[in-house]
């Protein structure tokens, strides 16, 4: 029997293209056991020297020039410089990706990024490859860099992209509101007592838990260092990702506070960390959003990285799960606005339910091989 071949693309700008992607690896591994699926980073030097400069170039300039980048996203977000841009793309990693699907002799290609998206659909324009290509938009907003023609399947976080990508011409049937892909984990329901022991952290005071990404961006250390102007001690849980020199200077930070803090690097179980939080603090990353609307959790959000993140920022305010704090030098008032409020923590827990869709990667999957099924029989038959 043919073994189908799953080939995931994804991009390591922060971790939420990858987390996405690894959440429909392990979907796809419980869906079809036997299939061969490989997973590769677009943008490593070891896929490609220019791809990995580039990334090196892009978290450069969101460090040292952010309003260069907000400015770059708003332009290519129009329809007449954004095709330009998507034509260069196309042209420059076109041979990588090639590359990359013959390796692998790929028949389904699933795209977490807008790069490789690009790169594949022109292959499939030009019938140089033959593939089935789908697109996983891991923010909550819609993009040109993300519309092609070529691609056969786009996933979704809400209705709402559904509405704003088929306004760019894209047919609603290739369109489905899943949700954005998170790791089933995030769906189960904890003990929370029990993992306040396991962590040895005390039932009768509020944990708040302070996510920078996976790359330990969006004023971490910031946060942390302002919330010891709180009157009353806290439990403070700090993930600082794969940011080294984050980490230690938290430890530090920690070392001296009056509160109760812990401080991980890259956390393989944020789920846990959720579960026992009150609130989370945190940069408006979409797979963080997500995670956290899966868990019920309230989130109060500053320091977006400009362009996608403020507009997934908006809209998780818009739904009444989130608070975006728009002025830094406000998150400690915002902070004890919210904490001791439980009519307020409620609201926003009842409003993350209504929006969670923790089960987005398991659905996509099933549409995937419904569409695969589709596409099989038609060959079969010759249409």
């Amino acid at each position: 029997m043919y073994k189908k071949k799953f080939l995931i693309v994804t991009a390591s700008i922060g971790s939420g293209h990858n987390k996405a992607a690894e959440a429909l690896v392990n979907e796809i591994k419980i869906k079809h056991p036997d299939a061969e699926i490989h997973m590769v980073d677009f943008m490593s030097t070891k896929t490609a020297y220019l791809n990995g400069f580039l990334k090196e170039a892009y978290l450069k300039i969101l460090d040292f020039v952010p309003d260069v980048y907000d400015f770059f996203y708003n332009l290519t977000a129009g329809k007449s410089k954004g095709i330009s841009v998507k034509s260069l793309l196309a042209l420059t990693m076109k041979s990588n990706m090639e590359s990359l699907i013959k390796q692998y002799q790929a028949d389904v290609v699933i795209c977490t990024h807008p790069f490789p998206c690009a790169a594949a659909a022109y292959l499939k324009k030009t019938k140089q490859v033959n593939i089935i290509l789908a697109g996983v938009i891991t923010d909550f907003t819609i993009h040109q860099l993300w519309v092609y023609n070529e691609v056969d399947l786009y996933f979704v976080a809400n209705q709402k992209i559904r509405e704003a990508l088929a306004k760019r011409d894209v047919a609603l049937d290739k369109i489905h509101d899943t949700g954005i892909p998170i790791d089933l984990s995030f769906g189960i329901q904890f003990d929370k007592e029990e993992l306040l022991r396991k962590f040895n952290l005390k039932s009768d005071l509020p944990v708040i838990l302070i996510m920078g990404g996976g790359l330990g961006l969006g004023g971490v250390k910031f946060a942390l260092n302002h919330l010891e102007t709180l009157t009353k001690q806290i439990q403070i849980l700090v993930v600082a990702g794969v940011n080294s020199d984050l980490w230690a200077d938290l430890k530090e930070i920690a070392k001296n506070s009056k509160h109760i803090v812990e401080v991980w690097g890259f956390s393989n179980n944020v789920q846990e960390l959720m579960a026992i939080s009150t609130f989370i603090i945190s940069k408006p990353g979409a797979l963080t959003i997500s995670e956290a609307l899966a868990m019920e959790l309230p989130m109060l959000l500053h320091e977006p990285i400009p362009g996608q993140e403020k507009e997934n920022a908006a809209y998780v305010e818009s739904i009444g799960a989130a608070i975006w704090i728009k002025d830094n030098q406000k998150l400690t008032e915002i902070v004890e606005s919210v904490l001791y409020d439980s009519a307020k923590l409620l609201k926003m827990k009842v409003q993350a339910r209504e929006y969670k869709r923790p089960d987005a990667a398991r659905d996509i999957v099933f549409v995937l091989d419904e569409y695969m099924r589709i596409s099989f029989e038609h060959k079969v038959i010759g249409l």
